[in-house]
């Protein structure tokens, strides 16, 4: 028996070529896909960009405002995380007996941010961040001169609380040691001494650079950190897509070369 069709092909070229068309298909068809989620990755890395840089802009311009009254602002928007960073002025008599400390380090030292609650003239309380201290000067009674009396007036920025710890990372607060790895206000207030019935904001105040007496604790400590990789994200998409273009243009001229 002949092994060609009539038309010269090998009958058996014939059902390897044709079995190789659907591959073919499948694979270019793979490949377009994959390509388009890379495409569409990059793309909204572009857009996440955009947003990044408005809100770092949004940021800078609000620190730069004249502070106002906090609780006109609260009134005015209640929304506190809408007006994070937004510098503010509370007056009001600070309680050192029941102040918090946060972890925290300062250029390079390890120690604590000192949150004290501030009594307002309406019997409400805020946690006032009044700086950092190094870890040796936790005790109040190593820094008595910082622990300011009276009537004191606060201008810092306006900070929202946390809902929940930001991350299974970060350690569990250890209220009874006065020691918190994450801004848990509840936990805070709770653990502070204050009255059971005292109605605590939820809001932070981070005071600003005023210095305190005997220079504890130091202020203006706020660290405004906003990571913005999104445009070496996007390269990074966009770059894969053009690589595994490149290589599934090659594969397919291969493909039409007489084998």
């Amino acid at each position: 028996m002949n092994s060609e069709s009539r038309s010269g092909v090998p009958e058996g070229g014939a059902t390897v070529a044709a079995g190789r068309r659907p591959r073919k298909a499948l694979a270019v068809v793979s490949g377009a896909i994959v390509f388009l989620i890379l495409i569409a990755l990059g793309t909204w890395q572009v857009q996440r960009l955009h947003w990044k840089e408005g809100l770092i802009a949004t940021i800078a311009s609000r620190m730069a405002e004249p502070p106002v009254d906090l609780l006109a602002a609260l009134k005015a928007d209640p929304d506190v995380a809408a007006q994070e960073y937004r510098p503010v002025t509370v007056e009001g008599t600070f309680d050192h007996r029941f102040e918090r400390h946060f972890l925290a380090t300062f250029k390079g030292q390890a120690g604590f941010n000192v949150y004290t609650p501030l009594k307002l003239d309406d019997g409400d309380w805020v946690f006032v961040n009044r700086g950092f201290v190094p870890y040796d000067r936790k005790d109040p009674s190593t820094r008595e001169q910082g622990e300011v009396q009276g009537r004191v007036t606060v201008t810092g920025l306006l900070r929202p609380v946390l809902a929940e710890k930001p991350s299974s990372l970060v350690p569990d607060n250890e209220p009874g040691k006065n020691i918190f790895y994450w801004k848990d206000i509840r936990a805070m207030a709770a653990s502070s001494g204050l009255p059971a019935d005292a109605k605590v904001l939820g809001l932070f105040v981070d005071a600003g650079d005023a210095p305190n007496p005997g220079g504890l604790p130091v202020g203006g400590t706020t660290i405004v950190d906003l990571p913005n990789n999104h445009l070496q994200y996007a390269v990074t998409w966009y770059g894969l897509a053009a690589a595994l273009a490149g290589v599934l243009i090659a594969w397919l001229l291969r493909q039409r070369k007489p084998g």
